[in-house]
């Protein structure tokens, strides 16, 4: 099963029980939206809802796709059906969001479409009947409450889970976690608890969801834990509306994830490693770049060899981008590094504003006694601060020494045997995307 988007934590979920046919055919394939207008005919007359089917995984791109579909639609008193396994917790999000935009009501449920006898209606939909008997499950919970009128039938069943690092939801007591795992965990878990508060709906939602490890089954929610949470508003059967009506979107940044799935990153954000470019040997690190937990964009740390023996060089390179209601600078005025008592400013070589929109892309370098990067990489727990400085905004990055340790003999040698004369060009300034793990 899927519960990742690249780097954006997801809701990780126990397999639904559902037929075998239709899991395999809808709930493991990105969220679809289907108009269908309720039916027969004979029985609901001129007052037939318009039913929009929400069905499989809810990924980052579900909301665009959902506008996309409700465009150009007349919608007016439409209720969204859910049936999902879950997914992204900021897609969630931003779906439930455009749902309240619209104005829309939500309920769980399956479509079951009539015989073309039956014909078709408004907008062209095929008429169908709204089967209660669905699963909304994970992140599918928070976006019901979306809607402005939110009911689960009693046939229905709502299950919640801790929010989880997909890729580690295997065997989870197995897997390593970093901080900056922690960090982004934290950080999603205060954006749902304010869209659970925004949407009118009880935090008691969120705190039992999160009380359910990802080693233990879904928690099927209780009939009162659906009303006391107000996941469903009113009793939960009869339409009656949310508590917050409609609630004006609060613009979200996109995920930033580990890993990006269309080109290798060769450069390590979880250790320091030994790279090479044309044949030249550095020690590197990648990490992301944070403004008060908000990401902004990424650098790599390169050591490489010094003019001399007792020293090495050091290179900064960062790609910048525009922050949540945070403008880019013009430039980077200043780098410098600290590793314990000892600071270093480097060299701002260049910092501007590249082809691509939105990215200021900054290099900078200096040159380090070779005692403190020896100090750094040496046995224990050590650490280098980098801090920026640009004409509004200071980041200041603390990483760790994981790796250094080994790596660090490696470079040496090769620095011992490399002639003075070829030192000065060895890590040229240039976007480290030619570089190559060894």
């Amino acid at each position: 099963m899927r519960r990742s988007l690249g780097y954006a934590t997801a809701l990780f979920l126990a397999p639904a029980v559902v037929s075998p046919q239709a899991h395999a055919n809808d709930r493991t394939l990105p969220m679809r939206f289907e108009l269908r207008q309720q039916g027969p005919a004979e029985i609901c007359g001129g007052k037939c809802a318009a039913l929009i089917f929400a069905s499989g995984a809810i990924t980052a791109d579900s909301a665009r796709d959902f506008k996309s579909f409700t465009k150009n639609r007349d919608l007016r008193d439409a209720t969204v059906v859910l049936d999902s396994d879950g997914g992204s917790v900021l897609g969630a999000i931003a779906l439930g969001r455009e749902i309240r935009k619209l104005a829309l009501a939500t309920t769980v449920g399956r479509a079951a479409d009539l015989d073309d006898k039956n014909g078709k209606s408004r907008n062209d939909a095929t008429r169908a009947i709204l089967s209660p008997r669905a699963d909304c499950e994970s992140m599918c919970a928070f976006v019901l409450l979306g809607g402005v009128q939110r009911i689960v039938p009693s046939q229905a069943r709502v299950m919640v889970h801790q929010i989880w690092l997909g890729d580690r939801r295997e065997d989870p007591t197995a897997a390593t976690y970093s901080a900056e795992d922690l960090v982004l965990v934290q950080r999603d878990i205060g954006r749902l608890a304010q869209y659970t508060a925004e949407m009118g709906a009880s935090i008691d939602l969120l705190d039992l969801a999160l009380r359910i490890p990802p080693w233990e089954p879904l928690h099927t929610m209780t009939r009162e834990e659906i009303l006391r949470t107000r996941l469903a508003t009113g009793d939960g059967i009869t339409p009656q509306p949310a508590t917050v009506a409609v609630s004006p979107p609060v613009s979200q940044p996109a995920a930033q994830p580990v890993t990006d799935g269309a080109r290798a990153r060769p450069i390590s954000e979880k250790r320091w490693a030994m790279v090479e470019r044309e044949g030249i040997a550095a020690l590197a690190r990648r990490h992301p770049l944070t403004v008060e937990g908000e990401p902004i964009g990424s650098f790599d740390l390169a050591v490489s060899c010094g003019a001399d023996l007792d020293s090495f060089d050091v290179r900064y390179i960062e790609h910048r981008r525009a922050g949540d209601g945070r403008a880019l600078p013009d430039k980077l005025n200043g780098v410098s590094l600290r590793v314990g008592r000892t600071a270093i400013a480097l060299k701002v070589a260049s910092s501007a504003h590249q082809d691509r929109p939105g990215e200021l892309v900054s290099y900078a370098t200096g040159n380090v006694p070779a005692a403190i990067i020896g100090a750094f990489a040496g046995p224990g727990n050590h650490s280098i601060r980098i801090e920026t400085r640009s004409q509004d905004t200071v980041t200041v990055i603390r990483i760790g020494n994981t790796g250094a340790q080994q790596s660090l003999p490696r470079l040496v040698s090769n620095c011992a045997v490399m002639p003075l004369g070829e030192r000065a060009e060895a890590l040229p300034l240039k976007k480290t995307g030619g570089m190559a793990a060894r």
